[in-house]
């Protein structure tokens, strides 16, 4: 794990760093940040995403309209709001700031799902070439982020991307059929996307 000091984050530097297999997190207790380089790193095979029935069903009843990139500010803001379960967040005031200012320049994006009209969950996560790094997902209303989930995915898909990065392993991805790889497994797959001419947008 490499770290950096705090204060030092920019696009530039956030990107350089997707470029070589690592992503920054802050300390939940002082906000410094850290930069993360892990052994095993769980990606979302693409051709084996899995839908579980009862998403099937929520999709095809459309209770969710899924958008791109309305709303994107409101969408990390929740990501870095505490959770019932685990007050701490590693989405600092500076990660929202450069993630914002990425999202600006067209690399990061949020996929967004409204029910009756209001924002009920979503994700956010940062493109390159035919890579998607998942970042963070929240959810107001249940199956919400779900839904966004495999929104993101159809488009991934659709635009021909080669990796979706999740980063690391938890249950909430391992029910959509996420997997381990190695460093090393990881870091050929990447520099084999990375250039892959297409766009998220």
């Amino acid at each position: 794990m490499k770290r950096q000091r705090k204060n030092a984050l920019s696009p530039e530097v956030i990107l350089h760093g997707y470029h070589i297999g690592i992503f920054p997190m802050a300390d939940s207790a002082n906000g410094e940040i850290r930069w993360y380089l892990p052994k095993k790193r769980a990606i979302i095979p693409l051709d084996e995403f899995k839908v579980a029935r009862s998403l099937r069903q929520v999709i095809k009843k459309g209770l969710f309209e899924v958008r791109i990139n309305c709303n994107f500010e409101q969408v990390i803001k929740n990501c870095a709001a505490p959770r019932e379960d685990d007050e701490q967040t590693w989405i600092s005031h500076e990660i929202m700031a450069v993630y914002t200012e990425l999202h600006y320049r067209g690399f990061a994006h949020s996929v967004e799902s409204y029910y009756q009209g209001e924002l009920a969950g979503g994700l956010y996560g940062v493109s390159i070439g035919g890579v998607f790094f998942g970042e963070s997902m929240f959810y107001r209303v249940p199956n919400a982020s779900k839904v966004a989930l495999h929104a993101l995915v159809s488009r991934l898909r659709d635009r021909d991307f080669d990796l979706l990065d999740s980063q690391f392993m938890n249950e909430n991805v391992k029910r959509f059929g996420a997997i381990e790889i190695s460093h090393d497994d990881y870091m050929a797959r990447l520099q084999k996307a990375i250039y892959n001419p297409t766009a998220f947008v």
